[in-house]
C-alpha cells in the first residue's frame, strides 16, 4: 500500500470515528433535552396547580373580608342612628 492511500485510509477511518462519535453525542444531547423538557413541564403543571389553589384561597379570604367590612359599615351605620 502507498504511503498516500494510508494517509488517505487513515483521514477516512478518523472522520469516520469523529462522524460517528459526534451523532452519539448529539443523540444523548436530544434525548437529555427532552428528558429536561418533560420535567420542565411537569414542574409548570404543578406550579399551575398551586396557583390555581393560592387563587381560591385568595378568593375566599377576600369575600371574608368582604363580609367583615359590611358588618363593620352596618354596625357603624347602626351606631350613627343610635345616637342621633
Amino acid at each position: 500500500m502507498s504511503r498516500s492511500s494510508k494517509v488517505v485510509l487513515g483521514l477516512s477511518v478518523v472522520l469516520t470515528v469523529a462522524t460517528v462519535a459526534g451523532v452519539h453525542l448529539k443523540q444523548r444531547q436530544d434525548q437529555q433535552r427532552l428528558r429536561d423538557g418533560v420535567i420542565r413541564d411537569i414542574e409548570r403543571q404543578n406550579r399551575k396547580k398551586e396557583n390555581i389553589r393560592l387563587l381560591g384561597e385568595q378568593i375566599i379570604l377576600t369575600e371574608q373580608l368582604e363580609a367583615e367590612r359590611e358588618k363593620t359599615l352596618l354596625a357603624k351605620d347602626l351606631k350613627k342612628h343610635d345616637l342621633r
